[in-house]
């Protein structure tokens, strides 16, 4: 596997375009398209939440009964979340004019909105977006890069990866942009992920491919608690790249399964690191649990606390926060036989271990807590199962942010 330049574009066959509609924001790009020239297999994990926006809705639908997609409108600045009819009706709409623009079915169209709750998308607006972005489409590196800032909201910086595999001897190439700052802690698979790739592979495998990876990547990371009402990762497969199709499961499969994992992971990643009014990335990795449900627990129990996140942001080595975390996760074990250790680039530091502190440097710990990633690694003495999640830092700025959203 290779990590190469680019997102949404680097796989065969796939072009995307960012323009400006003034959804909401009046400074930035607030829509994209990823399109194939060709027709996709497509698969799809979305929000467990209850309250589920009118694209979450159409999606699901296209994912599971449409006989393939081709593209994808997604706008920033409005959720199109509880609009009732209507925000279906729009979803209708989008899909009705980028079908008649690329010449393709309407069910063949996907749509993703992210941004504030409970307003109508402008639909004059949103039509015109889509007739510019369909007129500014290419397969260019900068292209896919442009798409993946469109669709920004409070994120600071875009997120984007791709990677190539060989498969069969053909060059196999697997892209994504993701969008997430606040509003994050995904439960299914606010949210939003899309993933291209050119490799040939039936459609029961790309979905099961797809849940399978959302387990370890998305599904681990948390900036405030709440799951969003938005929360979608899509995958579209072209089958460009030429390769014998993936049809049962072996070394081919798990060959594409490393590689999405890697993706998602990456993406799940620079989401984390980039929650709202967030200074740091804060990794949680537990070792040594007895299952691999209970490494997930414990470790999303600890980068979930706001107590811990707080400590993080004051660069505070306040190991009982931590250990409090775990006690509370549901999880039982004996907290005399744990060992915590707080590490960065700027060393590695034993905290606690047979029930006590150990006789730790306050100095070295702060040092190690003021790195941008920093991580409290958990050894449980339990087992053999690991599991990592990804947080960041609770500050000031996340409560300023989220107190005037709307406005």
């Amino acid at each position: 596997m290779k990590q190469i330049q680019g997102g949404v574009t680097a796989p065969k066959g796939f072009e995307a375009a960012g323009t400006a509609a003034n959804i909401k924001y009046k400074d930035r790009m607030d829509m994209a398209l990823i399109y194939s020239c060709a027709p996709c297999r497509v698969a799809g994990t979305f929000t467990t939440n209850v309250v589920k926006a009118a694209p979450v809705l159409w999606d699901q639908e296209i994912v599971k009964n449409s006989p393939c997609a081709q593209a994808v409108i997604v706008n920033a600045g409005i959720a199109n979340a509880c609009t009732g009819k209507q925000g279906m009706d729009y979803c209708r709409e989008e899909a009705r004019t980028a079908s008649g623009l690329l010449d393709i079915s309407e069910d063949a169209v996907l749509v993703g909105s992210t941004g504030v709750i409970g307003m109508q998308l402008p639909m004059e607006r949103i039509n015109e977006g889509i007739r510019k972005l369909v007129a500014a489409k290419d397969s260019s590196v900068e292209a896919g890069t442009t798409a993946s800032r469109a669709i920004m909201t409070t994120d600071t910086v875009n997120k984007e990866i791709a990677v190539t595999i060989e498969l069969d001897g053909k060059t196999v190439t697997i892209g994504g942009m993701s969008k997430g700052s606040g509003m994050i802690h995904p439960n299914m698979c606010t949210m939003l992920a899309y993933i291209t790739t050119d490799a040939a592979i039936s459609r029961e495998l790309l979905q099961e491919a797809l849940s399978s990876s959302i387990v370890d990547t998305y599904n681990m990371i948390s900036v405030d608690g709440d799951t969003s009402t938005n929360d979608t990762c899509l995958i579209l497969a072209n089958a460009l790249a030429g390769n014998a199709e993936i049809t049962e499961k072996g070394a081919a499969y798990d060959s594409f399964c490393e590689a999405l994992d890697y993706v998602n992971t990456c993406l799940a990643r620079k989401m984390a690191g980039d929650g709202e009014g967030a200074t740091a990335l804060f990794e949680t990795t537990v070792v040594n649990a007895a299952t691999k449900q209970e490494a997930r627990i414990l470790a999303k129990s600890v980068i979930g606390s706001s107590l811990c996140k707080a400590a993080i942001y004051g660069h505070d080595a306040n190991f009982g926060r931590f250990l409090c975390a775990l006690g509370y996760s549901g999880v039982k074990f004996d907290p005399e036989k744990v060992e915590l250790f707080f590490e960065s680039r700027a060393g590695k530091m034993l905290i606690y271990k047979d029930g006590a502190a150990t006789d730790y440097s306050e100095e070295q710990a702060t040092k190690i807590l003021s790195e941008p990633e920093v991580t409290v690694l958990v050894d449980m003495k339990m087992g053999t199962e690991t599991a990592t999640a990804w947080g960041c830092d609770l500050t000031y700025d996340y409560v300023k942010i989220n107190a005037d959203y709307r406005s």
